[in-house]
């Protein structure tokens, strides 16, 4: 990936869909190394996390994440999930981002050089032309690796500069070893699922949203 030394940077995290693309790779990521991957390419100014919270989560593994980004150099974007009955009345649960993003990225984009969107949706692509068209640098970062590509082809044509997530887990990739020694020592074996890991600040990692 190429970026110019010393251009304004901000991160736009759609934590569903990088959650989901990270899974789909067999690899979870770590913030930590997130953050200083793209400090050292350019300037980061901002890096924003988006995820919509429902009721029950608020008290959750989740939340530990949620905390630790908060504090450790994530703006955090939250809204509750709104539950709804469809035409044939099955209950399902909303909690899209995509407003909540589009908004702060067209908002800061005069303070920026290059926006980098975590997502595949294709629904970005308005946006991204959007931010292109006031003249600014645009690269998306999602994955073409899996069957089907976690990215749609119209957000990625459309994009600067396009950052396969697979070729940047060595650099942001958490230590699968290290997490399964803190999963023994605390008594929970690898067949837990995800929401029953715990989170402390030498272990982040990506958790559904």
């Amino acid at each position: 990936m190429h970026f110019y030394q010393g251009e304004r940077v901000a991160l736009f995290i759609d934590g569903a869909n990088l959650y989901a693309t990270s899974k789909a790779l067999g690899f979870d990521v770590d913030y930590k190394r997130l953050l200083a991957l793209f400090r050292q390419k350019a300037h980061l100014v901002r890096a924003l996390y988006y995820t919509a919270l429902s009721e029950d989560q608020e008290y959750s593994s989740i939340r530990p994440l949620i905390d630790w980004l908060d504090y450790n150099g994530f703006t955090m974007v939250t809204k509750p999930t709104k539950e709804f009955t469809d035409a044939s009345g099955r209950r399902k649960v909303k909690g899209n981002m995509d407003i909540e993003l589009a908004v702060d990225a067209m908002r800061l984009a005069d303070t920026l050089d290059h926006i980098v969107l975590f997502s595949g949706d294709g629904d970005f692509r308005g946006l991204v032309a959007a931010l292109q068209q006031k003249g600014k640098r645009v690269s998306v970062v999602s994955t073409l690796q899996t069957q089907p590509a976690m990215v749609a082809d119209e957000l990625r044509r459309q994009a600067d500069q396009f950052i396969d997530l697979a070729d940047l887990e060595q650099q942001i990739g958490r230590d699968a070893s290290s997490r399964s020694n803190r999963d023994t020592r605390s008594g929970r074996g690898l067949g837990h699922g995800h929401r029953d890991h715990a989170y402390d600040a030498d272990d982040v990692s990506q958790e559904e949203v």
